[in-house]
Order: structure tokens, then C-alpha cells, then sequence
């Protein structure tokens, strides 16, 4: 049986290290953009370092997005997709970018519904993540759909996508393999395997 009252005390102590410390805390002292495109802008920071000495960092600003679990029969739902920045086929869970002040839930739903046509009558937040957090601002939120019926997909114009559906074991060994490599993928197939084995 899962202890609510263990989790809550380890996120405490996890969260007594994320404290500020001033022997690491570098001091932004001003930053410009240097570029801007469609999706993300890239600003030049410059930092204060905690020896007093000044950097220079490379950061891209970016809206963030929502990404959704489905799990059905003990498979869950990916879409299969080219990738030009990698060259290859990917395996991803169904995502998009947040529109501007969008509600992340909507997001999520929408870029379900639009992906798969599936339709989550309930939406649960799972996990947050920063994929390149050592040079980007970019938040992920994972979210978990429960209550799933099927409706039509509406694919933006220049999206082709093919939705499979995969059994966890089978996802959980291509990730072990190297085979699926995005992380907000991996970060959710992790959670509906670990959601699995709790429930067992």
C-alpha cells in the first residue's frame, strides 16, 4: 500500500536542498535578445558569479507546453512522428505548445483531442519538468487522462503524426535500450508504470 505521509516528508527534504545558496546563486546584471523566431527568443544574460567575477549565459525563453498519459488495457498512447531536428522517427506521448495564456489543462486536452481524437473527460497534473534546464526556461507539464472516449483528430496543417498504441513493458525496455529518448516521454511512461505498480 502507498504512503501519502512518506512521499510528503521525502518532497520536504528534497525541498530543504533547493534552498538558495549564496556560495551558487549567480545575480543577473542585465540581458538583452539577441533572437527571436516563431517559438522561442534567445536572451544573452549577463550574471554576477558567487566569486565576483561576471559570465556571460545563452538562454532560450519559450512558452512552455502540456503533455498527456493515456493508458488503456495496460498500453499507453504515443504518436509516431519525424522529427527534422533529430533526423529520425520519433515515439512521444501527445504534446503542443501552450498558446498565450492558455489554461495548461485546456492545452492539455486540446492537444489530446487534436493529436489522437481522444477526449479526456478528466485531466490530472502528474509531473513538472525542464528538459534543457541549463539553458532554457521551457516547463513541461505532464498530465495523466482518466475517463477517455474516442472522437475526430484535427492535426494542425503541418503535422503528420500516426497514434500507436504500446504496452508499458514494451515502452519501459525501449527506453532502457536508448530506443525512445525524449525525455518528457520517458518522464511519462515512468509514471504510469510506477501508477501501475502502486495500484497492484
Amino acid at each position: 500500500m502507498h504512503n501519502a505521509s512518506s512521499d510528503k516528508a521525502a518532497v520536504e527534504r528534497i525541498e530543504k536542498l533547493l534552498t538558495d545558496d549564496p556560495s551558487l546563486v549567480e545575480k543577473p546584471c542585465g540581458s538583452s535578445r539577441v533572437w527571436q523566431g516563431k517559438i522561442f527568443g534567445v536572451d544573452q544574460i549577463e550574471v554576477e558569479l558567487p566569486d565576483g567575477t561576471h559570465a556571460l549565459r545563452e538562454v532560450m525563453r519559450h512558452r512552455g507546453g502540456c503533455c498527456v498519459v493515456v493508458v488503456r488495457n495496460e498500453k499507453i498512447c504515443l504518436v509516431r512522428q519525424w522529427r527534422v531536428a533529430v533526423g529520425r522517427m520519433t515515439l512521444e506521448l501527445p504534446a503542443g505548445k501552450l498558446d498565450p495564456d492558455e489554461d495548461p489543462v485546456l492545452c492539455a486536452q486540446r492537444e489530446l483531442r487534436e493529436e489522437t481524437g481522444l477526449i479526456a473527460r478528466r485531466i490530472e497534473p502528474v509531473i513538472l519538468s525542464r528538459g534543457v534546464i541549463g539553458c532554457s526556461d521551457e516547463l513541461t507539464r505532464i498530465f495523466r487522462a482518466y475517463d477517455v472516449v474516442e472522437g475526430e483528430a484535427h492535426l494542425d496543417d503541418e503535422e503528420f503524426v500516426d497514434v500507436v498504441w504500446v504496452s508499458i513493458a514494451d515502452a519501459l525496455a525501449a527506453i532502457h535500450a536508448g530506443v525512445i529518448q525524449d525525455s518528457k516521454t520517458i518522464l511519462g511512461i515512468l509514471s504510469a508504470a510506477l501508477e501501475a505498480e502502486r495500484s497492484k
